[in-house]
């Protein structure tokens, strides 16, 4: 009689047998990751220029290049009242371009279903700069041309810094999909 190899009944997500993966993590990990996102202006960084990138942002529209169906379309608007309570931006900004980002990306995805890392990342620009230049006009400060400038830097690390929060959205999409429920 030949004998079963244990590993044969399992996969890259665990024990294939009498497992599931967990309703709240399925449709809590993206929702947690970006209200924790909108935490960081809270952080004690004291600069003079704004550096820190808007990681909320960010985050969601990572989630929502790498995982279409992981957030609703309409998530963006109580994300962006999350984001705008704690950021210090005024009232309906964030809800505004949350629900406008959810909006022009699902646009996107009807046009470009097939889409690689490298259209996701130009994407991603285009959608960091203009959140950032909206941001910076809402919010009530007088711009100027060296005003304009001073958000270089913030967009820069943006920029860069997309690509490793894809990464750990794929991670995070990983454990999100886990089979960690026992079937009855």
């Amino acid at each position: 009689m030949e004998r079963l190899n244990p590993r044969s009944r399992s996969d890259a997500f665990g024990s294939k047998i009498n497992r599931d993966s967990s309703p709240l993590l399925a449709v809590g990990v993206p929702w947690l990751t970006v209200m924790l996102g909108s935490l960081t202006p809270i952080l004690p960084v004291i600069a003079l220029a704004p550096v820190m990138p808007p990681l909320s942002y960010i985050i969601l529209l990572a989630w929502r290049l790498l995982r279409p169906g992981a957030l609703p379309l309409w998530a963006g608007f109580p994300l962006g009242l999350f984001d705008d309570l704690l950021s210090g931006q005024p009232l309906g900004s964030g809800i505004l371009l949350f629900s406008l980002t959810m909006i022009a990306i699902d646009l996107i995805e009807v046009r470009f279903p097939w889409r690689g890392f490298w259209q996701d990342w130009l994407t991603a620009i285009l959608f960091i700069a203009g959140y950032l230049a909206i941001a910076a006009m809402v919010s009530g400060a007088e711009l100027t041309l060296i005003q304009l400038r001073v958000i270089l830097p913030q967009l820069m690390i943006s920029i860069v810094l997309f690509p490793l929060i894809s990464r750990l959205v794929s991670l995070l999409d990983r454990v999100r999909l886990l089979r960690v429920r026992r079937v009855a």
